[in-house]
């Protein structure tokens, strides 16, 4: 059973998001507007900085508390993708971060004076090949200088600071892959004046992605975070946190999902009785709810781990994908038990289905996950 602590947050956040209905995040999708109150006061009432500790004028929670966030967000029908980045990259920063960095970052964080919501990883020639990526940074006295580009970076024009990944050392010249890659934090305004162009993607989902080029952009080197070419291990911590967290969301995406098709099916006369009366349709909608809950005690494995400093590489992807894949087939199912007006925009349904089908590609995609499961957990010769 849940404690009380956790029932009060999930509380708290569906109050807050009673004040956001679907139609506030349908006519955000068809306007690919970003949810500029909604972000405010999630903010301002704790709920986005939960994982900065009170030192910092955070909650000091953890991804257990924090993933209780998001799944509410998602279950309340809202998108968690315009906000969720905040808490994730949280994880590098805190990790990672010199304690100057964070007594300068963290209160104006918490306190809704700067957002971090951007994290500059992937690229359009390596994609999830990371250790790969071509995106460079070279040191010159006091700077850092950064040349690349950067694809599918979401929230950047509308977050004041960004962690970005790149390459330190050659790829050529080091030991490990993983090795010569380095973290920055980067001030997104300074740097769109500077070097930094930003070119919007007309996608699929309103997930206010970009294309980013990076010419020549001079940064402090008191920007680095961690030690030079060990960007890798700071960014696992992000990552890790990342996919718990997304897992939470596409737990409320099911849950979601699951709780409109069988509200519908019990208010839908067909033939003079509700369709959910027949097995047909009742069974899928049940099949859904249990794998949704099995799921969900994955995300409270992996975010318990998380919170305690244990390895949880592999429950966080575990996770991720058992998430992802239930809240895709609920989804799918809330569509059948609907029918034609499941594509209706006013029954919000689609826009959901949208936004969850993501979860299976990024961050990270599921046949990756079967592969560091093979490799990495059962120990089979390595995929790729």
């Amino acid at each position: 059973m849940e404690d009380q602590d956790l029932h009060e947050i999930r509380q708290s956040i569906r109050q807050l998001c009673d004040g956001y209905g679907e139609d506030y995040w349908l006519e955000l999708d068809r306007n690919r507007g970003y949810p500029t109150e909604f972000v405010r006061e999630l903010t301002t009432s704790g709920f986005l900085t939960v994982l900065i500790p009170e030192t910092y004028g955070g909650a000091g929670m953890g991804v257990r508390e924090a993933a209780v966030v998001m799944e509410e967000v998602c279950r309340s029908g809202a998108h968690a993708g315009a906000c969720h980045a905040q808490m994730y990259v949280m994880g590098s920063v805190l990790r990672h971060g010199s304690e100057a960095q964070k007594q300068y970052y963290l209160p104006k964080i918490a306190a809704g004076e700067l957002r971090l919501q951007s994290f500059g990883v992937t690229e359009p020639t390596t994609g999830t090949d990371t250790t790969s990526l071509k995106t460079v940074a070279r040191r010159e006295g006091d700077e850092y200088v950064i040349n690349g580009q950067k694809v599918w970076i979401s929230r950047i024009e509308h977050s004041d600071l960004m962690v970005l990944l790149a390459r330190t050392t050659p790829k050529s010249e080091v030991g490990k892959k993983t090795e010569g890659l380095s973290a920055f934090l980067i001030d997104v305004a300074h740097a769109r004046e500077h070097g930094l162009t930003i070119q919007p993607i007309d996608a699929m989902i309103n997930h206010h992605a970009c294309e980013l080029f990076f010419d020549d952009l001079r940064i402090p080197a008191d920007n680095l975070l961690g030690a030079e070419g060990q960007g890798f291990k700071v960014i696992l911590d992000g990552m890790n946190a990342e996919r718990i967290l997304i897992a939470a969301e596409c737990v409320g995406d099911g849950k979601y999902f699951v709780d409109k098709a069988s509200r519908y099916a019990c208010d839908r006369i067909v033939f003079d009785r509700p369709i959910g009366q027949n097995q047909g349709v009742q069974f899928p909608i049940a099949r859904c709810y249990a794998e949704i809950e099995a799921a969900s005690l994955m995300v409270e494995k992996a975010a318990d781990m998380f919170d305690a400093g244990q390895a949880c590489g592999a429950e966080a992807n575990m996770a991720k994908m058992l998430a992802s894949e239930a809240s895709w087939r609920a989804g799918d199912v809330c569509m059948q038990t609907h029918g034609g007006f499941a594509f209706a925009k006013e029954y919000h349904i689609e826009r959901k289905f949208r936004e969850t089908r993501l979860y299976q590609i990024a961050p990270i995609s599921t046949n990756l996950i079967l592969s560091f499961i093979g490799e990495h957990v059962l120990k089979m010769p390595r995929s790729f």
